[in-house]
């Protein structure tokens, strides 16, 4: 990616991150085969670590891409703040399903303007007590429904020592172990063309965690748990069960 097509304010946040995290991480990248060199993708990471966004984006950016994660959008009404993201390609979004639509038009936008968009599936850091990923909500599946473009999972671990969201214990020491593997893109292509109803929504979310839950466990080793969902809510979600799921 050539730095002078990044324009200034993309080139002064990888001048004023990327060097932290060289010096805060030991990092361990692998699959980034995966990712396209250009066109729209949709990249789906499971959520451990509220550090893990830098880490990812370290990921896509030397994978030779800018990510494009998602925001709420009154952060981008905050002076000079919204400013330097917009700038950024970053995406806002509003919340609430009065805006649920407009969003959805701006994701769609970004991919077909050839972005690689980052959408958490989970929507939060993973409330699994080991970090496992839970169930996901269907904001990734609509999104690849829209636009045909390529779901491309990526597991990391290792953020969670970074900062622990479990416990809130944040750890600055240097060189602390991540290791990212991207995978290659989902087969969704059972669904393609088919209507954004809930089941077919659930159904391509639960394809899209099961890939997730199964690259983490050949990072981190042995056999992975279901999916995992909060206590009233659907139950986990195993190699069996499609039907599990919730709107984004």
């Amino acid at each position: 990616m050539a730095g002078r097509r990044l324009g200034f304010w993309r080139r002064f946040a990888i001048v004023a991150v990327k060097p932290a995290l060289r010096v805060w991480t030991r990092r361990t990248w692998a699959g980034m085969e995966h990712l396209p060199a250009s066109g729209g993708v949709i990249v789906v990471p499971n959520h451990i670590s509220h550090a893990d966004p830098l880490v990812v984006a370290h990921y896509i950016n030397d994978a030779g891409r800018w990510p494009q994660f998602l925001g709420k959008a009154s952060i981008f009404r905050v002076p000079v703040v919204g400013y330097i993201l917009l700038r950024c390609r970053q995406i806002p979004v509003e919340r609430g399903t009065v805006d649920a639509a407009r969003s959805l038009e701006t994701l769609v936008a970004a991919v077909r303007d050839g972005g690689a968009v980052v959408i958490y599936p989970e929507g939060t850091t993973t409330r699994e007590p080991d970090l496992w990923p839970m169930r996901g909500k269907t904001g990734a599946a609509r999104l690849a429904l829209a636009t045909g473009a390529p779901v491309v999972p990526i597991a990391m671990w290792g953020a969670q020592k970074m900062f622990d969201p479990r416990n809130s214990k944040l750890s600055l020491r240097p060189r602390i172990p991540v290791t990212v593997v991207a995978g290659a893109p989902v087969d969704l292509g059972r669904w393609a063309g088919a209507a954004p109803t809930k089941q077919v929504l659930d159904e391509m979310t639960n394809e899209i965690m099961l890939r997730l839950r199964d690259q983490l466990a050949e990072i981190r080793g042995g056999t992975p748990p279901p999916i995992w969902a909060p206590t009233g809510q659907h139950r986990a979600v195993g190699e069996s069960e499609h039907h599990a799921g919730d709107a984004a």
